[in-house]
């Protein structure tokens, strides 16, 4: 065997150990499954009354931004380590962001998952998110000194 050879069936044995522990992987989650919530969910934030203001002023390229989000949920449930980005920085840049916003994508996305995954993947997507909202909600008000005992922002 070749030393490229065997490379390759170490990085598949890394993968395979990845997909095996991945959490989306015992509730169900495939690919086309993150594809199918991604552009539904998007899709009804886009004509959503307080996001798609938002969102369809940030986002430049839906094709190019439903496909990282795709790569980000790839690599939140499935571990597949696709997607490359800095979500706390495209975050913080939005000056009008508030908490009220992230309440109603919350909702919204638990009910679009609630809608096209079964319940088990429905859950840790909404969990999942939950996390994140939660990070990237002390994360934005920690950059604009909100946070208690922060420094004011500049």
């Amino acid at each position: 065997m070749t030393q490229h050879a065997d490379d390759r069936d170490e990085a598949a044995a890394r993968t395979e150990r990845r997909r095996l522990i991945a959490p989306g992987t015992a509730a169900g989650v495939t690919e086309e499954m993150i594809g199918e919530l991604v552009h539904t969910f998007y899709g009804r934030v886009r004509k959503d009354p307080a996001l798609g203001p938002i969102f369809n002023r940030e986002v430049e390229d839906w094709d190019e931004h439903l496909a990282k989000l795709c790569d980000f949920w790839s690599s939140v449930t499935l571990m597949t380590g696709r997607f490359k980005g800095a979500p706390m920085a495209a975050h913080v840049r939005v000056a009008d962001i508030r908490p009220t916003h992230f309440a109603r994508w919350l909702h919204l996305f638990g009910e679009t998952a609630r809608q096209v995954c079964p319940p088990a993947a429905a859950d840790l997507f909404a969990a999942k998110a939950e996390m994140i909202g939660q990070s990237l909600q002390l994360g934005i008000a920690a950059s604009r000194g909100e946070l208690p005992g922060a420094p004011a922002a500049r």
